[in-house]
């Protein structure tokens, strides 16, 4: 089964998060800070009958990028245009994208940081003052020419904002950063999807559900759905307290959200190392685990959580974590 972590999206799951989207402000719940910050720009650009500044949302994966950008389109009364980092290979690419877009369009590209360098060339202008600089030919009969492109925003995600580089980081007008949800505002998006999918959930079924997603709207939904889906075959009216609690034992998640290799991570560090320091390469090794799945998937939720520190010389297993896996620390020999 693949962790709800980083599952395998199927086609229908897609749809369903489609359904589930918000698409108004007030459909969306939390981040506040950063909605208030793009409606005062929106509102702004409106009033100017001009196109809004670029735009960079970073954070953790499903924590509302794509539907930020879409919402903006759809405040601005404009198209969004989709595409992801890894499209963009060659100046073709952009250039065919750039010189296709209508006035005012957007441009959403997600997973920014992994754009091609020689792409990213090709984008400094065209975000600065709209020209598209193309090269046609090789060698001595190479010729230079610039393409003027209408008004247009750029707006993009990334999951690692330090692998973008500085002078694409600094083109864009406004960068937000989105951070995990409060287990509230999770609860909320939960009795929303709920309502959108017909299911019956009690209070305290929420409750549960919301505290072991990860405070991550998009694995809080996916919960819900396996909740569902449990409740059906189980033949439940509805999800309650005890659909909840063994649809998480079902997937192997405990009452803090931590998966199986979460606390294989925790573990490999207390019994394995000692409780630490260690070093990430060598926990990767220990646990057969890429270094940057650890890095980027499983660490920032465990620091959340205050059961992994990470120090100048490694990670070390937080007092939290013992009390949490029911592991006795080792006195330390004087």
């Amino acid at each position: 089964m693949d962790p709800l972590t980083k599952p395998k999206t199927q086609p229908d799951e897609i749809n369903l998060e489609l359904t589930l989207r918000p698409t108004t402000w007030e459909e969306y719940i939390g981040q506040e800070k950063v909605k208030t910050n793009l409606r005062l720009i929106i509102e702004a650009a409106k009033g100017r009958k001009e196109t809004c500044d670029h735009i960079l949302f970073y954070g953790q994966p499903g924590l509302g990028k794509t539907t930020l950008a879409y919402l903006i389109g759809k405040e601005m009364g404009v198209t969004v245009r989709s595409t992801s980092g890894p499209a963009l290979e060659k100046a073709g690419d952009v250039a065919a994208l750039l010189t296709n877009l209508e006035p005012h369009e957007i441009l959403f590209i997600d997973e920014a940081h992994r754009i091609n360098k020689l792409v990213e060339e090709i984008l400094y202008p065209a975000m600065e003052s709209r020209k598209l600089h193309l090269i046609v030919g090789k060698g001595p009969s190479a010729r230079t020419f610039s393409l003027d492109l209408p008004p247009f925003t750029i707006v993009a995600a990334t999951t690692k904002a330090n692998m973008l580089s500085s002078p694409l980081r600094s083109r864009f007008g406004a960068t937000f950063h989105l951070d995990y949800y409060e287990p509230k505002d999770i609860e909320k998006i939960l009795a929303r999807s709920a309502r959108l999918l017909g299911v019956q959930v009690t209070k305290e079924a929420l409750a549960k559900l919301a505290a072991a997603a990860r405070f991550t709207p998009r694995i809080a939904n996916r919960l819900l759905k396996r909740a569902r889906d449990y409740a059906q075959v189980y033949q439940n009216n509805k999800v309650d307290e005890v659909v909840a609690q063994k649809t998480l034992e079902m997937l192997e998640i405990d009452e803090l959200g931590l998966e199986h290799t979460d606390r294989e991570l925790l573990l490999a560090i207390i019994k394995k190392f000692n409780g630490g320091p260690v070093g990430l390469n060598a926990l990767g090794a220990a646990l057969n685990e890429e270094v940057g799945t650890i890095e980027d998937v499983y660490e920032p939720f465990l620091m959340k959580l205050g059961l992994l520190h990470r120090s100048p010389t490694g990670r070390v297993a937080t007092q939290n974590a013992y009390e949490h896996l029911n592991v006795q620390k080792k006195s330390s020999l004087v």
